[in-house]
Protein backbone atom coordinates (compact mmCIF):
# COMPACT_ATOMS: atom_id res chain seq x y z
CA UNK A 1 0.00 0.00 0.00
CA UNK A 2 1.55 3.55 -1.21
CA UNK A 3 0.63 7.18 0.05
CA UNK A 4 -0.91 8.20 -3.03
CA UNK A 5 -3.61 5.44 -2.36
CA UNK A 6 -4.44 6.18 0.86
CA UNK A 7 -3.55 9.98 1.48
CA UNK A 8 -5.77 13.67 2.13
CA UNK A 9 -6.41 14.97 -1.27
CA UNK A 10 -6.55 17.78 -3.10
CA UNK A 11 -4.43 19.14 -0.29
CA UNK A 12 -5.66 22.34 1.27
CA UNK A 13 -2.40 24.71 1.23
CA UNK A 14 -2.23 28.20 2.25
CA UNK A 15 -0.27 30.97 1.03
CA UNK A 16 2.49 32.64 3.25
CA UNK A 17 1.35 35.84 2.85
CA UNK A 18 -2.29 35.43 4.10
CA UNK A 19 -2.70 36.77 7.61
CA UNK A 20 -3.13 33.99 10.32
CA UNK A 21 -6.43 34.71 11.45
CA UNK A 22 -7.61 33.93 7.99
CA UNK A 23 -5.56 30.83 8.32
CA UNK A 24 -7.06 29.67 11.39
CA UNK A 25 -10.30 30.08 10.10
CA UNK A 26 -10.17 28.21 7.03
CA UNK A 27 -8.28 25.37 9.06
CA UNK A 28 -11.46 25.38 11.14
CA UNK A 29 -13.55 25.21 8.23
CA UNK A 30 -11.86 22.73 6.54
CA UNK A 31 -11.18 20.43 9.84
CA UNK A 32 -7.62 19.95 9.59
CA UNK A 33 -4.99 20.36 11.61
CA UNK A 34 -1.98 21.66 9.42
CA UNK A 35 -1.56 22.73 5.90
CA UNK A 36 1.30 23.11 3.66
CA UNK A 37 2.65 26.67 2.57
CA UNK A 38 2.42 27.58 -1.22
CA UNK A 39 4.40 29.94 -3.35
CA UNK A 40 4.44 29.67 -6.60
CA UNK A 41 3.70 26.44 -6.89
CA UNK A 42 6.42 25.34 -4.75
CA UNK A 43 6.17 23.92 -1.19
CA UNK A 44 8.22 26.43 1.52
CA UNK A 45 6.67 25.53 4.75
CA UNK A 46 4.00 24.25 6.57
CA UNK A 47 2.22 25.84 9.59
CA UNK A 48 -0.25 23.98 11.88
CA UNK A 49 -3.22 25.00 14.33
CA UNK A 50 -0.57 25.10 16.77
CA UNK A 51 1.42 27.40 15.62
CA UNK A 52 -1.02 29.76 14.18
CA UNK A 53 -3.22 29.57 18.09
CA UNK A 54 0.59 30.44 19.87
CA UNK A 55 1.51 33.47 17.81
CA UNK A 56 -2.70 34.93 19.01
CA UNK A 57 -2.34 36.98 21.76
CA UNK A 58 -3.29 35.54 25.46
CA UNK A 59 -6.96 35.16 26.58
CA UNK A 60 -5.53 37.34 29.81
CA UNK A 61 -4.41 40.54 27.53
CA UNK A 62 -5.73 44.07 28.18
CA UNK A 63 -5.56 44.64 24.64
CA UNK A 64 -9.13 45.64 23.44
CA UNK A 65 -11.05 43.83 20.65
CA UNK A 66 -9.76 46.44 18.01
CA UNK A 67 -6.23 46.78 19.15
CA UNK A 68 -6.05 42.74 18.82
CA UNK A 69 -7.33 42.34 15.53
CA UNK A 70 -5.06 44.83 14.28
CA UNK A 71 -2.07 43.25 15.53
CA UNK A 72 -3.66 39.64 14.65
CA UNK A 73 -3.94 40.96 10.70
CA UNK A 74 -0.39 41.95 10.53
CA UNK A 75 0.92 38.32 11.34
CA UNK A 76 1.38 35.95 8.42
CA UNK A 77 1.32 32.40 8.03
CA UNK A 78 5.38 32.98 6.88
CA UNK A 79 6.20 34.33 10.16
CA UNK A 80 4.65 31.41 12.17
CA UNK A 81 5.04 28.56 9.40
CA UNK A 82 8.02 25.59 10.00
CA UNK A 83 10.82 26.03 6.84
CA UNK A 84 11.86 22.83 6.85
CA UNK A 85 9.49 20.64 5.54
CA UNK A 86 9.68 16.57 5.57
CA UNK A 87 7.48 15.30 2.54
CA UNK A 88 6.79 12.10 0.60
CA UNK A 89 6.26 11.19 -2.45
CA UNK A 90 2.92 9.53 -3.83
CA UNK A 91 4.73 6.09 -4.34
CA UNK A 92 6.28 6.06 -0.61
CA UNK A 93 5.39 2.50 1.44
CA UNK A 94 2.77 3.79 4.11
CA UNK A 95 4.40 1.77 6.49
CA UNK A 96 7.89 4.28 6.01
CA UNK A 97 5.28 7.67 6.08
CA UNK A 98 4.12 6.15 9.67
CA UNK A 99 8.00 5.99 10.63
CA UNK A 100 9.07 9.19 9.21
CA UNK A 101 6.31 10.75 11.01
CA UNK A 102 7.09 8.68 14.48
CA UNK A 103 10.85 9.42 14.20
CA UNK A 104 10.11 13.44 13.32
CA UNK A 105 7.02 13.38 16.11
CA UNK A 106 5.05 14.63 13.37
CA UNK A 107 1.38 14.56 13.17
CA UNK A 108 1.15 14.90 9.14
CA UNK A 109 3.81 15.17 5.62
CA UNK A 110 2.84 17.02 2.50
CA UNK A 111 2.75 14.49 -0.50
CA UNK A 112 4.86 15.25 -3.55
CA UNK A 113 4.79 14.55 -7.23
CA UNK A 114 8.12 16.43 -8.87
CA UNK A 115 7.88 19.28 -6.43
CA UNK A 116 3.97 19.98 -6.66
CA UNK A 117 1.86 18.91 -3.40
CA UNK A 118 -0.61 16.65 -4.37
CA UNK A 119 -1.81 15.73 -0.99
CA UNK A 120 -1.52 15.18 2.57
CA UNK A 121 -1.08 11.97 4.71
CA UNK A 122 -1.92 12.47 8.18
CA UNK A 123 -2.10 10.42 11.54
CA UNK A 124 -5.98 10.06 11.15
CA UNK A 125 -5.31 8.35 7.58
CA UNK A 126 -2.79 5.93 9.63
CA UNK A 127 -5.42 5.43 12.37
CA UNK A 128 -8.25 4.23 9.45
CA UNK A 129 -5.42 2.07 8.21
CA UNK A 130 -4.74 0.27 11.18
CA UNK A 131 -8.14 -0.08 12.00
CA UNK A 132 -8.93 -1.95 8.38
CA UNK A 133 -5.48 -3.89 9.03
CA UNK A 134 -6.63 -5.29 12.70
CA UNK A 135 -10.38 -5.53 10.96
CA UNK A 136 -11.89 -3.78 13.60
CA UNK A 137 -15.17 -3.36 11.59
CA UNK A 138 -15.53 -7.08 11.27
CA UNK A 139 -17.24 -9.69 12.90
CA UNK A 140 -15.23 -13.00 14.29
CA UNK A 141 -13.01 -14.33 17.40
CA UNK A 142 -10.34 -12.14 18.00
CA UNK A 143 -7.09 -13.85 19.31
CA UNK A 144 -3.86 -12.37 20.83
CA UNK A 145 -1.43 -15.15 21.29
CA UNK A 146 2.48 -15.60 21.76
CA UNK A 147 4.42 -17.79 19.32
CA UNK A 148 8.04 -19.12 19.09
CA UNK A 149 10.20 -17.29 16.64
CA UNK A 150 10.74 -19.90 14.58
CA UNK A 151 10.25 -20.73 10.98
CA UNK A 152 7.18 -22.26 9.81
CA UNK A 153 5.26 -20.99 12.62
CA UNK A 154 2.37 -18.90 11.33
CA UNK A 155 2.24 -21.28 8.52
CA UNK A 156 1.39 -24.48 10.67
CA UNK A 157 -1.06 -21.94 12.47
CA UNK A 158 -3.05 -20.35 9.65
CA UNK A 159 -3.34 -23.78 7.70
CA UNK A 160 -5.08 -24.92 11.30
CA UNK A 161 -7.14 -22.55 10.98
CA UNK A 162 -8.37 -22.94 6.99
CA UNK A 163 -8.33 -26.44 7.17
CA UNK A 164 -11.23 -26.34 10.35
CA UNK A 165 -13.22 -23.91 7.96
CA UNK A 166 -11.91 -20.57 9.92
CA UNK A 167 -11.37 -17.23 7.27
CA UNK A 168 -8.70 -14.76 8.51
CA UNK A 169 -10.07 -11.16 8.18
CA UNK A 170 -7.27 -9.96 9.95
CA UNK A 171 -3.60 -11.04 11.07
CA UNK A 172 -1.15 -8.81 12.42
CA UNK A 173 2.72 -9.64 14.15
CA UNK A 174 4.36 -7.81 16.95
CA UNK A 175 8.02 -8.12 18.67
CA UNK A 176 7.90 -10.42 21.46
CA UNK A 177 8.70 -10.11 25.40
CA UNK A 178 11.86 -11.64 24.06
CA UNK A 179 13.61 -11.71 20.97
CA UNK A 180 12.69 -16.06 21.02
CA UNK A 181 9.15 -14.92 20.57
CA UNK A 182 6.64 -12.93 18.58
CA UNK A 183 3.08 -11.65 19.29
CA UNK A 184 0.71 -12.12 16.81
CA UNK A 185 -3.41 -11.11 16.94
CA UNK A 186 -5.93 -12.22 14.57
CA UNK A 187 -9.44 -12.06 13.91
CA UNK A 188 -11.08 -15.44 12.49
CA UNK A 189 -14.71 -15.65 10.75
CA UNK A 190 -16.50 -18.84 10.16
CA UNK A 191 -15.52 -20.56 13.36
CA UNK A 192 -16.91 -20.70 16.95
CA UNK A 193 -14.73 -19.13 19.96
CA UNK A 194 -14.23 -22.57 21.26
CA UNK A 195 -13.23 -23.78 17.49
CA UNK A 196 -10.61 -21.06 17.35
CA UNK A 197 -9.47 -22.01 20.97
CA UNK A 198 -9.06 -25.41 20.36
CA UNK A 199 -7.29 -25.52 17.26
CA UNK A 200 -5.03 -22.60 18.26
CA UNK A 201 -4.11 -23.69 21.82
CA UNK A 202 -1.41 -26.81 20.84
CA UNK A 203 0.29 -24.35 18.00
CA UNK A 204 1.41 -21.26 20.26
CA UNK A 205 3.04 -20.72 23.72
CA UNK A 206 0.36 -18.62 25.49
CA UNK A 207 -2.83 -17.62 24.14
CA UNK A 208 -2.94 -14.50 25.73
CA UNK A 209 -6.84 -13.47 24.88
CA UNK A 210 -9.45 -14.79 23.10
CA UNK A 211 -12.78 -13.00 22.24
CA UNK A 212 -15.87 -12.44 20.12
CA UNK A 213 -16.47 -9.77 18.60
CA UNK A 214 -19.93 -9.21 16.94
CA UNK A 215 -20.23 -5.13 16.69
Amino acid sequence: MFVGKRMSKPAITLPPEMPIVDAINLMKREHIRRAPVVKDGKLVGIVSDKDLLNASPSPATSLSVWELNYLLSKITVSEVMSKKVVSVSEDTPIEEAARIMADNKIGGLPVMYGDQVVGMITETDLFKIFLELMGAREKGVRVTAVIREERGQLARLTQAIAKQGGNFVAFGQFTGTTPASRLITFKVADLTEQQVRETTEPLVQELVDIRTLID
